[in-house]
């Protein structure tokens, strides 16, 4: 999975793009949209009241080791996070993260 697509440089961090799956049975980076170039992110929660929105920037932070937010799309699937560190630690830590799963 080419992690680098959905990932781009933005002032001293990175943004990440996601689409979003809310109400699954587990939450998981699952692999990247080669068509949409964005990474796919499965959370349990709904997509009521910014919970599935909390779950996703939990999920990150989690995986990433620092405060992750969501920037836009707050009211949509497609999404974007900002991840205050480099693209290539980003990249290393998903691609860490993908060869565990």
């Amino acid at each position: 999975m080419d992690i680098g697509s959905a990932l781009r440089e933005r002032g001293g961090g990175t943004e990440i793009d996601v689409m979003v799956s809310p109400g699954t049975k587990r939450s998981l980076v699952q692999g990247i949209d080669p068509w949409r170039k964005r990474l796919v992110v499965k959370v349990q929660a709904p997509p009521e009241k910014g919970a599935a929105n909390e779950e996703v920037e939990e999920l990150f932070s989690s995986l990433l080791g620092a405060k992750v937010t969501i920037t836009s799309g707050h009211t949509n699937r497609l999404k974007t996070l900002y991840a205050p560190m480099t693209v290539s630690l980003v990249k290393a830590r998903l691609e860490e993260e993908n060869a565990r799963s």
